[in-house]
């Protein structure tokens, strides 16, 4: 089982600290197993078991539980006396009205809160009133390439060439049998659809949902805009507005299905307001709907690169300079790293292409070009990197 070091080393700096720790993401990412991982952390530092409490709201068992104020008398009939007690509460959108018990939770001395969600939702409106300032969100993603690596080893060519097949939802490393992967994929993205779009959103035309989902995932790296992709879905026979498509996205989103991101013009240093790009959560759920051979490289890695620089903790944006396009200006700490992303920069033409929009910003900032080549080429201190060991750095 791989550890998750990444969202651990922050659950364990967060020990203890007065504020809520709300871990989220796509469903089946991994957020109840590093929540166990997490309690298997506390045991080791010699938290007993009587100062664990643990509700997942998934289990049949906690049905009795969705009411906020039976949970919250269930929880505190259960706090050990005069010690921290650790209270986990995963999937805790299931229950309605959950913040008034986390709330009531959180103000109890020696209670340490840590809950889970899969839906960005259930972090607006009334939560972010009430619990304004008492959490943290901790945005949790489906495996890295080294992550995944970590579990498969062998050859790093061929484990990245099933992880850009399969994508990287922890399960799926545990599967040998591709017909049986993508029964499971198939699963997840029912679930997600059903749960967290269809159901939540009361979204009747579940046809017309998938189709905008579909044109999504076959347009991920590119410029693309609700009224773009209603017309689209309106000339194939299936009418609709930009109105519901901007609403369905913005469900997919709340459902980290989807990721959008938004276009920065160098030169003007102002962000702009249109012609975003959206990347999906994982790209096992495109090859799923659109087939593999319906596979676009650059942009596949294009969005393989977007998610590993969002794991990392980058603000990430479009670059726009004058006419050209940046694929990626990664932010983080006042720093900057610019990223050129492409299946191939052999040809001299391609490299040209891809690195002149790099030679046009004016400053210092790293620069690089990330592509599947094994030879590495630099020019005017523009370094081209190999995507895999890119994704196994440090």
């Amino acid at each position: 089982m791989v550890q998750r070091k990444q969202y651990m080393d922050k659950l364990v700096k967060m020990k203890d600290k007065k504020i809520i720790k709300v871990v989220t993401g796509v469903r089946r990412c991994g957020k109840s197993t590093l929540l166990m991982l997490f309690r298997e952390y506390l045991k080791s530092c010699g938290i007993n078991e009587d100062q664990i409490i643990s509700v997942n709201f998934e289990d049949v068992q906690s049905k009795p539980l969705l009411d906020y104020e039976k949970l919250h008398e269930y929880v505190v009939e259960r706090l050990a006396a005069g010690k921290m007690t650790y209270v986990f509460l995963d999937e805790i959108q299931n229950v309605p009205d959950y913040q008034k018990a986390v709330d009531s939770l959180f103000i109890k001395d020696n209670v340490d809160v840590y809950i889970t969600g899969s839906n960005a939702y259930f972090l607006s409106g009334e939560l972010a009133t009430l619990l304004s300032g008492r959490y943290v969100e901790i945005s949790m993603l489906p495996l890295s390439f080294a992550e995944y690596y970590e579990m498969k080893s062998g050859n790093k060519r061929d484990a990245f060439m099933e992880y850009y097949r399969m994508g990287a939802f922890p399960y799926i490393t545990s599967i040998d049998d591709d017909d049986i992967k993508y029964d499971y994929l198939r699963g997840v993205y029912n679930t997600v659809l059903l749960k967290d779009v269809v159901a939540r959103k009361g979204i009747g035309d579940v046809t017309l949902l998938e189709s905008v989902i579909k044109f999504l995932f076959d347009n991920i790296g590119n410029i693309v805009s609700s009224k773009k992709i209603a017309d689209s879905l309106t000339s194939y026979g299936r009418k609709t507005t930009s109105v519901t498509v901007d609403g369905y996205i913005k469900a997919l989103m709340e459902s980290f299905v989807l990721y959008r991101a938004g276009r920065y013009d160098v030169k003007g240093k102002q962000h702009l307001k249109s012609l975003e790009k959206y990347y999906v959560v994982d790209i096992g759920l495109r090859n799923l709907l659109l087939g593999e051979k319906n596979a676009d490289i650059g942009h596949i890695l294009e969005n393989i690169v977007y998610l590993e620089l969002i794991r990392r903790g980058y603000t990430v944006n479009i670059g726009k300079v004058g006419e050209k396009e940046i694929d990626f200006i990664a932010s983080k700490s006042g720093d900057k790293i610019y990223y050129q992303v492409a299946a191939s920069v052999l040809d001299p033409a391609t490299f040209a292409r891809e690195i002149d929009p790099l030679k046009k910003v004016g400053d210092n900032y790293p620069k690089y070009i990330l592509s599947m080549d094994d030879f590495p080429m630099s020019e005017d201190g523009i370094e081209q990197m190999n995507i895999i060991d890119f994704l196994l750095e440090e």
